[in-house]
């Protein structure tokens, strides 16, 4: 089924991907959730994992009959014994990975003066060794297949100042993308790409959650139009717009792609202003 609802093949038909951080801190559009469901659409079969239980029943209501092909499973991918365990269970079960998708993470604000020394680790325990750790245990499985592809998701504070203090994240998600390079580079006799989707400033459930309450002493509707004045084109993206993105560097279209970004935020990193 595709993403309209019809009957077809699909784009990652016969895939196995497994998506870490396909929850969502609430109702809606979350990337995890977003990307869960557009895989499901495209014919993979999607392990689909959080760390929270009660963050998955939504992504499977959203998939609909799609649904079928997702399943769920709890795991902290801060607990490298965890990560491991799940994927000697999806190789048990399923005998591959063809695609892995690192969507784990979230910001703490604050600059170097203020944030303490915990959170800059628990930034970057959470933010970049989380990529580290999975990678460590799926890449040999890829590697001994000759084919797989990694799309991890950084952010546009990767690159840019995007409104508010926080180092820890920032410094994180550059690594990550850093990281993606290094890899790509390394994997690609290998058979395996590995990639970075950057997100900019999209209205997801983690603006509702969290942020505004960091930035906007909780107006949310003040916060969303802080960002849609950054925002060149006209619209307000979600996690469905990061979901295509991620689609696109997990398919077989993007065979010729490894060790890069590609940054969906509306055109706001590219204004100097």
């Amino acid at each position: 089924m595709n993403a309209n609802g019809q009957a077809g093949a699909g784009r990652l038909a016969g895939k196995v991907a497994v998506i870490f951080g396909a929850g969502c801190v609430g109702p809606g559009w979350g990337n995890g959730r977003a990307i869960a469901v557009r895989f499901a659409q495209e014919g993979a079969v999607v392990v689909a994992v959080d760390k929270r239980p009660e963050s998955l029943p939504e992504t499977l209501d959203l998939a609909g009959a799609c649904g079928a092909r997702i399943q769920t499973h709890i795991c902290d991918v801060g607990d490298a014994a965890q990560v491991a365990g799940l994927v000697d269970a999806v190789v048990q079960r399923h005998g591959r990975i063809d695609i892995l998708v690192n969507n784990v993470g979230g910001p703490i604000p604050g600059g170097p003066a203020v944030l303490s020394q915990a959170d800059w680790q628990r930034q970057l325990d959470l933010n970049l060794t989380s990529v580290f750790t999975t990678c460590q245990h799926v890449l040999p499985i890829m590697e001994a297949q000759g084919a797989g592809a990694v799309v991890n998701v950084s952010s546009t504070s990767a690159i840019r100042w995007t409104g508010s203090p926080q180092v820890g994240y920032a410094a994180a998600k550059a690594g990550v993308m850093q990281f993606g390079r290094v890899v790509g580079v390394e994997y690609a006799r290998k058979g395996v790409r590995i990639n970075t989707v950057l997100p900019g400033q999209l209205h997801t459930p983690l603006v509702d959650a969290f942020l505004a309450g960091q930035q906007t002493e909780g107006d949310i509707e003040a916060l969303l139009e802080r960002r849609r004045r950054r925002i060149p084109l006209p619209l307000s993206g979600d996690g469905r717009d990061t979901a295509n993105a991620v689609l696109f560097l997990a398919s077989d279209e993007a065979r010729f792609v490894t060790g890069t970004e590609l940054v969906v935020d509306g055109g706001m990193s590219a204004r100097c202003d």
